[in-house]
């Protein structure tokens, strides 16, 4: 396919460690990825979309918190110098730290604990250790979202503790703070297809938990979107009429018209009443007169308006 392919993803996801507060054994979660381009255009553009999803939703005081993590070259300098920074002071570190200290140092930069949290915000940021490359993707990263006036913040705790992760990582934050607060995230794994066989290829892309997102709206006292409404209801007077409604209707569908057609022997009156009832735009009537004539009638179900259209004009009309 063209690249950078463009793919989203809707899907149960589940944990086999034991959840913290605020996680689920079981959630629910949405994504898009971008692959095959390492333009740090399209690390915005994938960003832009995550928060303007989360703008269409009404959510508010959202924060964005971004930092650069670097790549395979330039990697190894940083974690010798927060190795460093962290092995002088390995006497205050949780026992988890201490086994990350030797085997996955980036972590530490993550650590939930109390004890922990002076320690990191005092540590190394990793865009001072940046190779040419890619402190250059990083400035135009933000120079792309500033061009997007999307406010964010460069948080050097922001990290990701698996080796294929590369450059760009991302999060968005209610405004609760707390250790699993974060509504969703992202950034570029430009490590990962290779690492599973495939040819080095550039990724960028994000996940958004949708029970998150849930939480959020209660604790904005937002309520959800409503439910699309179908837009038109095609109603027949008579037995002809009903094979061309049965006709219209399909037509419609295949025009993109989101249509609600009158079944069973009901009454004109009853038929409309049921279209009321569904809050939809128009009515388009058919009786056995509009079937030979070759029109139908289209009613404005606002204002009870109506008129006489030819048949051949009605899609190109509901448009």
């Amino acid at each position: 396919l063209p690249q950078p392919v463009k793919l989203y993803y809707i899907s149960p996801i589940f944990r086999y460690d034991r959840p913290q507060a605020g996680r689920y054994r079981q959630h629910h979660q949405f994504g898009c990825e971008a692959i095959g381009d390492d333009d740090p255009a399209l690390d915005a553009e994938v960003i832009d979309m995550a928060w303007q999803f989360y703008r269409s939703l009404n959510l508010n005081r959202l924060s964005l918190r971004l930092n650069s993590i670097g790549c395979k070259k330039c990697r190894p300098g940083y974690l010798a110098v927060l190795k460093d920074y962290y092995a002088q002071h390995s006497e205050k570190l949780c026992p988890d730290c201490k086994v990350r200290l030797l085997s996955n140092p980036l972590r530490l930069l993550d650590c939930k604990k109390h004890s922990c949290q002076p320690l990191a915000d005092s540590a190394p940021g990793n865009t001072d250790y940046l190779c040419p490359e890619c402190a250059e993707h990083f400035a135009r990263l933000k120079k792309y979202l500033g061009t997007l006036e999307i406010p964010f913040e460069v948080n050097h705790r922001l990290v990701r503790g698996l080796d294929y992760y590369t450059r760009t990582v991302f999060e968005i934050q209610p405004p609760s703070e707390g250790s699993q607060s974060s509504l969703g995230g992202g950034g570029r794994y430009d490590g990962l297809i290779e690492e599973l066989g495939g040819k080095p290829t550039p990724a960028v892309g994000f996940g958004l938990g949708i029970e998150r997102i849930v939480l959020q709206l209660k604790d904005q006292k937002i309520a959800a979107p409503p439910i699309a409404k179908p837009q038109v209801f095609v109603a027949f007077i008579g037995d002809e009429a009903r094979d061309e409604a049965f006709k219209l209707a399909a037509s419609l569908r295949r025009a993109g018209i989101g249509v609600i057609q009158a079944i069973g022997g009901r009454s004109l009156k009853a038929e409309l009443r049921h279209a009321n009832t569904l809050g939809v735009l128009k009515a388009v009537i058919i009786g056995d007169e509009e079937v030979k004539a070759g029109t139908a009638i289209l009613r404005d179900m606002t204002t009870a308006s109506q008129e006489t259209v030819p048949l051949d004009q009605l899609v190109r009309l509901l448009k």
